[in-house]
């Protein structure tokens, strides 16, 4: 059914916030972003204690994939799935449950020390599978085969999310294998998006630039990160692993040479996408290096992927979407600029630090403020975006 013209551009925000899935869900990942990071921060250095009932880097860990990401990607499909289907998802009532209960999620997790850890991994863990739930109409209904496996990744991820929990409790022993794996399944769901939308997205705003897709490159790209990817949880650490992973950054890294991402170093929309993918094929060679027996610190590639990748990705991503359905100009201002240099240079010092620095006590501080402040200038500027009705009068 339709969703009715709006007749009021300034109408009531509570109903504005749920026409349409980025809203609600961009807001409270970005508000996620600014407030854990420096509560994480504050645990690392010994001056807070949380009552959650993972371990500390445990509990960092999960929010930043079933938290942050996981309302970012939940957003971006939720609005995406009308465009390639023709039909609505979720609105109103509906899409506000969606994030009602993804708030309840994040409030159990983090007191979730004096609850039972059935309660917190049965409201934290249902999350993913019913946003799936909501996006399979539409793609069924259309026969879209070319998205159709997206609400079954959730579903995976939504059962990682409760082998998490299931690890937290004592009850399995799986925890690092399971994280590599969610990790793993973000960098794919990563590398086959940015190959559909960053070329795109390239070519559109700057045609003179011929931005192309080469589409063997492209296949092969995916491959060699699936592979990667398989062997990072099948066989770790090893040779055959190393290789993999320097394959698939070596695949990346040759498939984004024909989407001239040299020429858009003077459009802030566009180059931080291309930033983002070159942060996943960085991860990949830290990967690489590590398996095959270089000295580094043992996050580098995580952090690699988990700021730059899916951070630098996603940022980029929410800041062009939102305005993008909301009839505003795909154009950063000042404002969202300076957001996506400060979060390239939180994954820089995350990264970095360590290997220049290994003993400097302030890295994991420092970093943690600029993707803090990062994300708090994302809110400042979208928040009215976000919460008020489109420009044009269009609905969603």
């Amino acid at each position: 059914m339709a969703m009715p013209t709006l007749a009021n551009p300034h109408r009531c925000r509570s109903h504005t916030l749920f026409a349409l899935g980025f809203r609600p869900f961009y807001l409270l990942a970005a508000g996620l972003a600014a407030a854990w990071i420096p509560l994480w921060v504050g645990v690392w250095h010994g001056h807070l204690e949380l009552p959650t009932g993972f371990g500390p880097v445990a509990w960092h860990t999960h929010e930043m994939l079933f938290g942050f990401t996981a309302a970012v990607l939940v957003g971006f499909l939720l609005t995406a799935i009308p465009n390639w289907t023709g039909r609505p998802t979720v609105t109103s009532a509906p899409l506000g449950g969606l994030a009602a209960l993804w708030l309840v999620g994040r409030v159990a997790m983090l007191t979730g020390g004096a609850l039972p850890w059935q309660a917190v991994a049965l409201v934290d863990s249902a999350f993913l599978p019913l946003a799936a739930l909501a996006m399979l109409p539409p793609l069924v209904a259309a026969g879209n085969k070319r998205n159709i496996a997206f609400p079954f990744v959730l579903i995976g991820l939504g059962a990682a999310n409760l082998a998490l929990h299931l690890d937290a409790a004592g009850v399995i022993a799986a925890g690092p294998e399971v994280t590599r794996g969610v990790l793993g399944i973000l960098t794919l769901i990563l590398v086959v998006m940015g190959g559909r939308v960053i070329p795109f997205f390239t070519r559109n705003r700057l045609p003179a630039a011929g931005a192309g897709t080469d589409k063997r490159l492209d296949k092969l790209a995916i491959l060699a990160t699936a592979l990667a990817v398989v062997l990072s949880v099948a066989a770790p650490m090893t040779m055959m692993s190393g290789l993999a992973a320097l394959a698939a950054a070596v695949a990346l890294t040759a498939r984004a040479l024909p989407w001239k991402p040299w020429a858009t170093r003077g459009v802030p929309m566009l180059w931080v996408l291309h930033a983002g993918h070159a942060w996943i094929a960085a991860a990949l060679l830290l990967r690489a290096a590590a398996d095959l027996g270089f000295t580094l610190p043992g996050s580098a590639a995580d952090h690699a992927f988990t700021i730059g990748g899916i951070g630098v990705l996603t940022l980029g991503m929410m800041a062009r979407t939102a305005r993008g359905h909301t009839g505003r100009p795909i154009e950063a201002t000042r404002l969202m600029t300076a957001a996506f240099a400060i979060l390239n240079l939180a994954a820089l010092v995350r990264v970095l630090g360590p290997m220049v620095a290994p003993d400097a006590p302030g890295v994991i501080g420092v970093s943690g403020v600029l993707w803090a402040l990062a994300f708090t200038l994302y809110l400042i500027e979208y928040t009215p975006i976000l919460t008020n009705a489109r420009i044009d009068g269009r609905p969603g």
